[in-house]
């Protein structure tokens, strides 16, 4: 799925900026800076072009169906812009990840809801959540890695350097494991613990 989505995705975005090409390009045809430099056979618009003739377009609109057809049209439009915006921003999100043989893939929603069990059994830590990304492929060819985004709530008497010593050893270790081969990077994110000045503290365990 990742696969066809990132073609879509390409193919999308080529075909868009090749649309905006082709127009940009039509439309410099028609100033004075560059008709004057296009060779003499070269195709080009007429500096006095009327795009839109007032009188056409009133024709148009005096038919019924004229308005509520464009007005549908601009709209399937921007809900097919949300959509796609609306699918990047979803895409980064780690839903299966192949293990490397034949039909065997394990579930990210599955994978960050025992990271999250397990981070929350840690010894001063309130509140947990971890969110599992696709990350960047290290070598040429090689596995896509996943990056684990933690974010702990600590208690006030709690030390955020043994939270983060026992979540290495823990938490972050065995999902390496159950992700092997593919590297797993973890950016964890600290609030309270005990003598903590500032309201956050972030660190990357790797």
């Amino acid at each position: 799925m990742s696969g066809l989505r990132t073609g879509a995705n390409r193919t999308a975005l080529f075909c868009l900026g090749a649309a905006l090409l082709g127009a940009g390009t039509v439309l410099a045809t028609a100033t004075d800076v560059v008709r004057d430099r296009l060779p003499s056979d070269a195709p080009r618009l007429g500096a006095d072009r009327v795009w839109v003739d007032g009188a056409e377009l009133g024709r148009w609109r005096d038919q019924g169906w004229w308005t509520p057809a464009v007005i549908a049209g601009l709209s399937v439009g921007v809900l097919l812009l949300l959509w796609w915006v609306w699918a990047q921003v979803r895409g980064g999100r780690l839903r299966e990840l192949p293990l490397g043989q034949p039909d065997v893939t394990l579930s990210g929603a599955a994978l960050a809801a025992a990271m999250t069990e397990r981070a929350r059994g840690i010894e001063g830590v309130v509140r947990a959540r971890v969110r599992l990304r696709a990350g960047p492929r290290r070598s040429r060819g090689g596995p896509r890695g996943v990056r684990a985004r933690i974010t702990l709530s600590l208690a006030p008497d709690a030390s955020p350097e043994a939270v983060l010593r026992c979540l290495a050893r823990q938490t972050v270790a065995e999902a390496r494991t159950a992700v092997s081969p593919r590297p797993l990077t973890a950016d964890v994110r600290l609030t309270g613990g005990r003598g903590r000045d500032d309201p956050a503290r972030r660190v990357s365990v790797r």
